[in-house]
Order: C-alpha cells, then structure tokens, then sequence
C-alpha cells in the first residue's frame, strides 16, 4: 500500500539516520581510545558475562573470525578475558575483566549524551511513542523475514 512521500522517504531516511548516528557515535567512542564495535562486544559481555563466543557471535550477527578479532583487540587492552569451559575445552566463555568496569561507566554516560543529542528537541512522550513504533516497525520486519523462510521451505526446487 503506497504512503505518497512516506513510500520514497522511509527507507531511505531510515538508513541515513543509522549511518549518521553509527558515525557520530564512532567519533565520540574514540574519545575513550574505544572503537563503536568494540563497544558493543563489551556491552554484551557485561549483559551476559561467561557467554561463548559462538553465541555472542551469532546475537550480534557477525562473522566468527571478525568476532574472534576484537576479542583479541579487546583482551590485549585488558578488558576481556576468554575462560576455556569446564566441560568443552573447544568452548570459550567471556568475562569482563575488572579494568573495563570504569571504561563501561564511562561509556554507559557517553550512551546518554548520544541519545540527548538524537531526541535534542523532541519530548520525553513523543520519544517514548517514536520508540514503540520503532519497535512495532521492527517486529513487522522480523516477521516478514520469518514469513518468507517459510514460504522459501513451501517452494519446490528445479534443477
């Protein structure tokens, strides 16, 4: 169903604004010696500390071996460490390591100041209403990609 301007604008717009924020927050991560990557890995150690590596790659959609290098990059800093488990030595589980804990606050700090920056102009209810319909726009996404994987399994093959 076409939306006139909102049909040509959304997408578009919507990855722009991505690209914009991903820049400005790379810019201001380097602030802290930090990069926006690797932020994020040690955002999700600190959520889920003593995670596998295979699984935090695979909850931030990344590649293994791209994965695997910022955890080098990150534990050569001192702010991760990898434990092997105690029941697969194949298996590594990550931990923060206690130099990283101020360098999160920090971060957590930085976190605020992007957002202000972002919603600088729009108020507290409209901001919550943006965020649901973010979040509403991202669930009708992610269920139009689960459709077309059941659709894709339905379809015969040829050849």
């Amino acid at each position: 169903m076409p939306r006139g301007p909102v049909d040509m604008n959304f997408l578009f717009t919507l990855g722009e604004l991505q690209r914009l924020v991903r820049a400005y927050a790379d810019r201001q991560a380097a602030r802290y010696g930090i990069t926006r990557a690797q932020w994020a890995v040690l955002a999700k150690v600190e959520r889920f500390e003593g995670m596998k590596q295979t699984e935090l790659a695979e909850q931030m959609e990344m590649q293994p071996i791209t994965l695997t290098r910022l955890i080098d990059r990150l534990c050569d800093n001192g702010w991760i460490e990898r434990r092997s488990d105690d029941s697969d030595r194949r298996v590594n589980r990550l931990y923060l390591r206690k130099a990283a804990r101020p360098l999160l606050a920090k971060l957590t700090g930085l976190k605020s100041e992007l957002t202000a920056t972002a919603l600088e102009g729009i108020s507290a209810s409209d901001a919550n209403r943006l965020l649901a319909q973010l979040e509403a726009i991202k669930e009708n996404v992610r269920n139009a990609i689960a459709d077309a994987e059941e659709d894709t399994k339905k379809e015969p093959r040829y050849g």
